[in-house]
């Protein structure tokens, strides 16, 4: 009865609380619902369907038996990204030259003895075990690596081998439920479960990054285990992860399945990967660049050098053309051509579409094959630029000693902080070859032409920054 009053007491008031604010409300009476400034559903919009989970439990049942361990022993050389703090390999910070065992993970795909993993997982290895799920350890040999890619081929002796397909990792959607197997912290057989956080991923780690991001937990000896979705086919390699502890934050990185059929046929068939070779260099197309360029868009990659004696240069391409179209696909993104070009059989013909000037065309271009393969700064009087930079005239014997093609130009010495210079990019070191697409050959012409510049427009830089040129926009 006590419980029972104490609510009636409360009640009451609390109804005519209700009442009075009803009461006050300033739509009250006026028969029509409130007005907000947020939408509270969409538009139009058909209900979102709802989906079960995928049956996390019978896919690990499925795939785990062809997930292995890879242990290797040998000295270990310092992985790709070594001293980067963000980006790193699993296994990137053990110490040079150590014995090492538990090193990495792999997955076998093919029943005859081929097993998929990293390449920096077994570089430098002397000796490789693979050990399978059933505690089987068979030793591995290497068939074919590519550091490019970070991908190396295994072969066990073995038949009858449980095998994980490869999927078609180019349908991924951003959401999609995904599982990570490997062996972390040599942990063998260790399942983890996320989503696709994004695909197509440029992390700095090759020419040919194209990375499915995912929150799955990965850790050091993750590396080289398969991304796998809810059909239990392989969509990606595990291989790198953003820490800066060296342990899972959520952020990893898998070579998604597309990248990884054509680098394994060839791996299989050779033990190495033959490319396709345009001979430029490209950089992303800015909004700021793209004004400059007067192109409408920013699709398409921007050439800032081309080399003498290329592909690229007996097709007719020219620095400062937009490729917006390789072999008749358009490229939705810059970094897409590199591996567009690197999958071109060598010797084949294919048509580019460039904007140039503003007018489109078409070139015709032979791919050849890709072969594989401190600034010093003499003391001058550095002249100052109305750019916020010190510099000076570029020589002959300085061109050779930064790589410069020509030795006409301005050396960029020392950049103000916050000036024009810094805030668009340049840095000491840089060359400066063109101002509005006309060549730069001393301080002197570097003046003139900032001068001749028109007020209150962006002022376009071409600049040779380590071996490849770059097109910069200097806000007015």
């Amino acid at each position: 009865m006590r419980i029972t009053t104490r609510l009636a007491r409360f009640t009451w008031p609390a109804v005519g609380v209700v009442l009075l604010l009803v009461g006050l409300s300033p739509l009250a009476g006026h028969g029509r619902e409130a007005q907000h400034l947020w939408q509270e559903r969409a538009a139009g919009a058909a209900p979102i369907a709802t989906v079960s989970a995928p049956n996390w439990i019978e896919i690990a049942r499925a795939v785990k038996p062809a997930v292995v361990n890879v242990s290797v022993r040998g000295a270990a050389k310092a992985a790709r990204g070594d001293g980067d703090e963000l980006f790193r390999e699993f296994g990137a910070d053990r110490a040079p030259r150590r014995m090492l065992r538990g090193l990495g993970s792999g997955f076998v795909i093919n029943a005859d003895g081929y097993v998929l993993t990293n390449n920096h997982v077994v570089d430098g290895a002397s000796e490789i075990k693979v050990k399978f799920a059933d505690g089987r350890e068979l030793a591995g040999k290497v068939i074919g690596r590519d550091p490019k890619t970070d991908l190396a081929l295994l072969k066990v002796e073995a038949k009858g081998l449980p095998v994980i397909p490869l999927g078609d990792s180019a349908r991924l959607e951003v959401g999609e439920p995904v599982m990570a197997i490997g062996n972390p912290f040599g942990l063998e057989q260790t399942v983890t479960t996320g989503i696709v956080s994004a695909t197509g991923r440029t992390i700095g780690a090759g020419p040919y990054d194209d990375f499915v991001q995912t929150d799955a937990s990965i850790n050091p000896g993750n590396s080289g285990g398969p991304l796998v979705n809810v059909r239990g086919e392989v969509v990606g390699v595990n291989t790198a992860i953003a820490s800066g502890t060296g342990g899972s934050v959520g952020i990893g990185f898998a070579i998604p399945a597309h990248l990884v059929k054509p680098i394994v046929t060839q791996l299989a068939e050779s033990g190495h990967v033959v490319r396709g070779w345009l001979g430029v260099s490209i950089q992303p197309l800015t909004p700021d660049l793209a004004k400059t360029f007067g192109v409408g868009d920013t699709i398409g990659a921007l050439v800032s050098s081309v080399a003498d004696g290329s592909p690229a240069q007996r097709s007719g391409l020219k620095q400062g053309d937009v490729i917006t179209r390789y072999d008749g696909r358009p490229l939705a993104r810059w970094s897409d051509l590199p591996r567009e070009v690197a999958e071109t059989p060598v010797g084949r013909e294919v048509p580019l579409e460039v904007l140039r000037e503003g007018k489109r065309l078409t070139l015709s271009v032979k791919v050849a094959k890709l072969e594989e393969q401190g600034d010093k700064v003499a003391s001058a009087e550095p002249a100052a630029t109305r750019l916020g930079i010190a510099g000076r005239s570029l020589t002959p014997a300085l061109a050779q000693e930064l790589g410069v093609d020509t030795p006409r130009g301005v050396l960029v010495q020392q950049v103000e902080d916050g000036g024009r210079a810094q805030t668009a990019g340049i840095t000491a070191g840089d060359v400066i070859l063109e101002v509005d697409r006309k060549p730069v050959a001393d301080v002197a012409d570097l003046q003139q032409a900032l001068k001749r510049h028109p007020a209150g427009t962006p002022l376009l830089v071409l600049v040779h920054r380590e071996g490849q040129s770059l097109y910069l926009t200097v806000a007015a």
